[in-house]
Formats: C-alpha cells, structure tokens, sequence
C-alpha cells in the first residue's frame, strides 16, 4: 500500500506546485487575464477525480484479468472526463458573462497533464507488476 501511495507522489506534488503558482504568481496570472480562484478550483477538483481515478485503476490491478485492469483505467479516465465536462458546463452556466476562458483553458491543460500523469504512473505499475 505504501509503494502505491508513493506511486502516486509525483501527482501530488504536482498539485502542491501548481497551487503554490496559482496563490504566489498573481502577476503573471494578471497577464495572461485567468482568474486564479477557477485555477486553484479546477486544480483542486482535478487532483481529487485523478485520485479516485487511480484507486478505482489500482483496484484492476489487483485483478489477475489483464482486461480488468484495462476496463479499470479506461473507466476511470471516462469517469474523470464526464466529471470535468459536468464541471465546466456549471461554470460556465453559471458565470456566462462573466466567463474566464484563459483560466477554463488552463483547466483544460491542467486536465492533460493529469491524465498524462495517471496513465504513466499506471503503466509503470503495471509493467512492475509483470516484472515481479
């Protein structure tokens, strides 16, 4: 258990540099006109499903089917993206005219980098698993 959250480090030291950026690099954020509360939101949302996500995938895993592990990530990456597309159609319902699309667009790539993350940490379990 303790390699498997050790695992997972990397993403979560991800998620502690990008809020610290977001909370100190008012500055830049001004620049680029994105709204460091919907970073800080999306960056928190994002890390918390990439969370789930990879416990759900840890569990197919476990799972002696290699197509359970597969089934596993895949679902949990359909999982991540209904759960953004939710959060983005409320937001953007809810602030139309007060829309930040430079900071919806840096969700977005945030939203990338996560599941780019996720799915390397996976694989490299994954090939750990077949080696040991």
């Amino acid at each position: 258990m303790q390699s498997k959250l050790r695992a997972f480090l990397p993403v979560f030291l991800l998620f502690i540099i990008l809020n610290s950026f977001f909370l100190l690099g008012n500055g830049l954020l001004n620049k680029w006109n994105a709204n460091k509360d919907v970073l800080i939101v999306g960056n928190l949302m994002l890390f918390l499903i990439t969370l789930i996500s990879f416990i759900v995938a840890q569990k197919g895993l476990k799972n002696p089917n290699p197509h359970a592990f597969t089934r596993a990530v895949f679902g949990s990456i359909l999982l991540k993206l209904v759960v953004c597309i939710i959060a983005a159609t409320v937001y953007i319902a809810t602030y139309k005219s007060n829309l930040n699309k430079p900071a919806l667009f840096g969700c977005m790539g945030l939203y990338l980098v996560y599941t780019f993350m996720e799915v390397s940490i996976l694989t490299k379990l994954l090939r750990g698993k077949a080696h040991g």
